[in-house]
């Protein structure tokens, strides 16, 4: 739920009172704390992991209606669950309310509004913000503040896990070394897949081709992970994960 203030706070000025350098508009910080979907000031800011784009959370929720892509970069956020590669980011939001000082007061009366209209009860968190949690502790799951619920699991549809192994490149091929070796993923996602991730995550030109092996078998990319994975058998698998090999081959440009 995003505030109706996007348009009254262009003139705001950012400054330290005990600061005497330059103040700065706040419009000049508009493109890290306000959301891309509905152009208003972040609430609940949730971050995309693959590409680290932020929005509100009720606005990243509504367009993976319809989309797997992130409404910015258009990378594939996630093959079938793109919810379950995001992430609440609660440093960023508290900036967003120290910079915007009604805008959490703001936001709470028109959580409030919306829930007696409807003759629901109040939510406790709506009234009165968590405390935050004690250095000591760690939190192992993130909770909605609304129903103290877990917000993200891992699917059981991400049923296999992989291991990628670089056997090497041709000479001249420039790429970004690999540093995301383990990947769990939806069995259905195809070797296609596994290339796209793999070209992105090393910064991959058009000209250099991934080939992908299991065992002694060069895979087409129309395959699914479980086909390879039964078709293989076991000689596929190193604790559990499924290993494929890549390498990276330059495609003359006939």
């Amino acid at each position: 739920m995003s505030p109706p203030t996007s348009g009254r706070s262009s003139q705001n000025i950012l400054s330290d009172p005990d600061d005497e350098g330059p103040r700065l508009p706040l419009n000049q910080f508009y493109p890290y704390i306000r959301c891309g979907l509905c152009c208003g000031f972040l609430i609940d800011a949730t971050t995309i992991t693959e590409c680290l784009h932020t929005f509100c959370k009720s606005c990243i929720v509504k367009h993976f209606f319809y989309s797997n892509r992130c409404p910015t970069c258009s990378i594939v956020v996630h093959q079938t669950q793109p919810l379950y590669n995001v992430r609440p980011d609660r440093q960023l939001q508290d900036i967003v309310y120290k910079m915007i000082p009604f805008l959490e007061e703001l936001e709470r009366e028109q959580m409030c509004k919306f829930y007696k209209q409807r003759g629901l009860e109040v939510p406790k968190a709506v009234l009165f913000p968590l405390p935050a949690p004690p250095v000591v502790k760690k939190q192992k799951k993130t909770t909605d503040p609304l129903n103290n619920q877990p917000l993200f699991t891992i699917p059981p549809e991400l049923d296999v896990s992989l291991l990628l192994e670089f056997v090497g490149a041709e000479a001249g091929i420039r790429f970004k070394p690999l540093e995301r070796r383990y990947v769990r993923v939806s069995g259905e996602a195809t070797i296609r897949h596994v290339e796209l991730f793999i070209r992105r995550k090393m910064e991959l030109g058009p000209s250099c081709q991934v080939d992908v092996i299991c065992g002694e078998h060069l895979l087409e990319q129309f395959q699914s992970l479980k086909d390879v994975q039964t078709s293989v058998g076991e000689e596929a698998l190193q604790d559990g994960l499924l290993v494929l090999h890549f390498g990276l081959v330059q495609v003359s440009q006939s």
